[in-house]
């Protein structure tokens, strides 16, 4: 089961870049509004097998939220899409994946790699 922590502020982005320093951290951006968004948000949960101690992993409603996504997007250097799921580590993005490419088996490899 993944231990969402709400990313719903501007202020959380620098909070997330200090905590990926010493553990790394995903960020999930969700569209409400979209059926692949859901089913991949589903395939991540019912796969999962990180523990807590390994990373920490927020969730960004990218509808609720638009301009959070935005600088998101910004600050890590990539195409804003969603669904996407960010790997952090040491305060940079190190692993990105939109859509269908998002698989826990893809970030486990990369994140054993990063």
């Amino acid at each position: 089961m993944i231990n969402w922590h709400p990313l719903h502020a501007a202020g959380q982005i620098e909070e997330i870049v200090t905590a990926s320093q010493s553990k790394p951290c995903i960020i999930f951006k969700h569209s409400t509004k979209c059926g692949v968004s859901s089913f991949i948000q589903s395939r991540l949960e019912d796969d999962w097998d990180f523990s807590e101690g390994e990373v920490t992993s927020f969730f960004l409603d990218a509808i609720a939220n638009r301009e959070v996504a935005r600088l998101v997007a910004e600050q890590f250097s990539v195409h804003h899409e969603s669904p996407q799921l960010l790997l952090l580590r040491s305060g940079e993005c190190t692993y990105d994946a939109s859509h269908f490419d998002i698989s826990v088996s893809e970030l486990r490899e990369c994140f054993h790699d990063s």
